[in-house]
């Protein structure tokens, strides 16, 4: 095995760890496909769901998306190296 390989190995890894807990830190979604089931339509158009990317939420959301494309990109070079 090279170095460069044990050092994206070590990132790939803690950036993995650091994905389970943006993933574990972020709030439940519990009226998801129930209320497009029960005909209730877009049950989440309330000022905050309309303005989420300015909260701490939407960021933690955004972050985890760019994230999880970071470690996927990783991932396959990873598997080429």
């Amino acid at each position: 095995m090279s170095i460069p390989f044990i050092i994206l190995m070590a990132v790939f890894l803690v950036g993995c760890i650091a994905l389970v807990g943006a993933i574990l830190l972020q709030k439940k979604r519990s009226a998801g496909g129930v209320g497009s089931i029960a005909g209730m339509g877009n049950v989440t158009d309330t000022y905050w769901d309309k303005n989420k990317r300015r909260s701490a939420e939407g960021t933690l959301e955004l972050w985890t998306k760019l994230g999880a494309v970071i470690l996927g990109i990783l991932a396959v070079v990873l598997c080429l190296i």
